[in-house]
């Protein structure tokens, strides 16, 4: 195969493990990363192939590719509230100019580009489970609204760009999603529950419990993202686990995976933290055929198993990089 795909946000979580897919499938892979919350390591195991090259370069300035592009997959962004809350402007900056950037990229190669949207979108949702129709119930100037707006508006200016310019776009609304090669302390509860665990921490609950969420295997998100951006679909399309559990009753599954003795602990619910979080999925076994395989019990042993095997050093370092100069921007 001589077809070649660019794959912003490389060294993240899902970016990384979508370069591994695509390199699988016979592509030649171009991976980029400034590195703000990516990490090199992911990437590693790569550098011997032939088929994969990277750049160092932050979207929201000026790309510049000079070989012929196939396919673009957008996933540069923070992603956690973590990181969203520590550099906001740069979390806006990269759903808008980024976004902007990799559409005039795209429409110069006559490639075909697909976006990393987000469950986000629909805010503390009023319409449970949350399907594509939804519009969603977003605090635009609350502090989650950086992350929020920045995907929205990512949506917005996709869609202009595929009725204006007819350009081939596609846009999948990612739900929680999880597994090997995840930051330990990037703040989302299952590195946060397995992290505490094995430091033999409490596990902390923010709120009651009852809030709930839905968490998709790696294996599965990137299926369902590779089939949407072959598919002839270019609305948005939620891709997820629709298994939904209560926050409370996934911390008492954590403790029984880890055997760990630690108690939970509770503390105040953080500002627009969504009550409930579960995708409808019909749509995407409709025009995909997809459908999430792994099971949880499953996908949290290896995904456990990956964090038991991190060095002590890992294991017990804080996020402690220096943002500053990316909010000065």
């Amino acid at each position: 195969m001589n077809k070649t795909v660019l794959i912003t946000g490389a060294a993240g979580f899902l970016g990384s493990h979508l370069c591994d897919r695509f390199l699988k499938e016979g592509y030649n892979v171009i991976g980029m990363d400034n590195f703000i919350t990516g990490d090199k390591k992911n990437l590693e195991h790569l550098n011997s192939n032939s088929k994969f090259s990277f750049i160092k370069h932050d979207v929201t300035e000026f790309i510049k590719i000079d070989i012929d592009l196939d396919y673009i997959l957008h996933f540069a962004s923070p992603a956690s509230p973590i990181d969203y809350l520590k550099i906001p402007i740069q979390t806006l900056k990269v759903g808008s100019l980024g976004t902007h950037n990799l559409l005039g990229l795209a429409k110069a190669k006559k490639a075909r580009l697909l976006i990393a949207s987000t469950s986000e979108i629909y805010g503390d949702p009023l319409v449970h489970p949350q399907t594509e129709d939804y519009y969603g119930n977003v605090n635009t100037i609350g502090p989650r609204g950086v992350y929020d707006e920045a995907k929205r508006f990512q949506e917005s200016i996709t869609m202009a760009y595929h009725r204006f310019h007819g350009l081939e776009t596609r846009i999948v609304r990612i739900f929680n999603t999880y597994g090997p090669r995840m930051r330990l302390n990037d703040g989302r509860v299952i590195p946060a529950f397995m992290g505490q665990a094995l430091r033999g921490e409490d596990l902390t609950i923010f709120g009651d419990g009852s809030q709930t969420r839905s968490f998709c295997y790696v294996d599965d998100q990137v299926e369902g993202i590779y089939r949407l951006l072959l598919s002839d679909y270019a609305y948005p399309v939620n891709i997820g686990n629709p298994h939904e559990i209560s926050i409370k009753d996934f911390a008492e599954e954590i403790i029984k995976l880890t055997g760990t003795t630690q108690k939970v602990i509770y503390k105040d619910l953080p500002v627009n933290d969504p009550m409930q979080r579960q995708p409808d999925i019909t749509l995407a076994k409709k025009i995909l055929n997809w459908e999430p395989k792994v099971n949880r019990e499953e996908g949290m042993k290896i995904t456990f198993n990956y964090f038991k095997n991190l060095s002590e050093t890992e294991l017990y370092k804080s996020e402690h990089k220096d943002f500053s100069n990316y909010n000065s921007k």
